[in-house]
């Protein structure tokens, strides 16, 4: 089911209704008590410029495996991810599907230009977002300019993780695909505060594979192999990275 705009989520107290303050379910201190804000754009504004963006924003749930858009929607909102993880997929003109990314805590969505998504993007485990309507938020940008450079330098790293992603996909051993991934994964994590030697991973095998260019099978048995070796040890839901080293060195081949 795809979640359409003005579909706020279900809440055991009073509903906030669209243009209302999105409280993402932590405090009643709005966008500026919002823990993921100064891990996303939203960093760049302060006071009545928050106050500004809250009166725009509405809070959505989904549920796993619930669409948030499908490929070929409307783009009519933006979407800031503050808890959960979504995955970006497309579908390609003979029936297959690439996995074009996965969004975490402090990514936005749909802030491209195009007038349609040109990805579908489904949760993969619980999710709490903010909703922005586009024009609205365009709006902001063009009046905080302050706003539209930390867009540019977000668009920059989001450019770079395209690029590395390309590299993935070019010439590398399916085990170095797969260490190349793990290692992307924990430095995105790392920049939003998570640290941790366990690696979670919300997305299933079949979804690595269809991001690395690889068959299910090929990616079970490059883990097993990376376990086997100890540079892993596969644990329920993630991965703990037990040799780091040679995850790096096989990523550098």
């Amino acid at each position: 089911m795809t979640v359409r705009p003005g579909s706020p989520e279900p809440d055991a107290g009073a509903d906030p209704g669209p243009g209302h303050a999105c409280l993402h379910g932590r405090s009643e201190g709005g966008c500026a008590a919002c823990d993921v804000r100064m891990i996303s754009v939203c960093a760049a504004l302060t006071g009545p410029e928050l106050e500004r963006l809250e009166a725009v924003s509405q809070r959505i749930a989904l549920d796993p495996r619930q669409i948030l858009f499908a490929q070929d929607d409307r783009a009519d909102a933006v979407y800031n991810v503050t808890e959960g993880a979504v995955r970006l997929s497309r579908l390609l003109p003979d029936g297959r599907r690439h996995v074009m990314g996965f969004a975490l805590v402090g990514d936005f969505l749909g802030l491209a230009l195009p007038e349609r998504f040109t990805v579908t993007a489904e949760a993969l485990s619980p999710v709490s977002l903010c909703r922005f309507d586009r024009r609205a938020f365009t709006a902001l940008v063009e009046d905080v300019p302050h706003l539209l450079r930390r867009l540019h330098e977000r668009a920059g790293y989001e450019l770079t993780l395209a690029q590395d992603h390309m590299m993935l996909l070019g010439r590398r051993t399916a085990e170095e695909k797969v260490a190349a991934f793990l290692l992307g994964l924990r430095s995105r994590y790392a920049r939003i505060g998570l640290t941790s030697v366990t690696l979670e991973l919300p997305m299933g095998r079949q979804d690595i594979a269809d991001h690395l260019g690889l068959t299910i099978e090929t990616v079970s048995r490059m883990l097993t192999r990376l376990d086997r070796e100890r540079a892993i040890l596969i644990v329920p839901g993630g991965v703990r990275l037990v040799d780091a080293a040679r995850l790096e060195q096989l990523a550098a081949s």
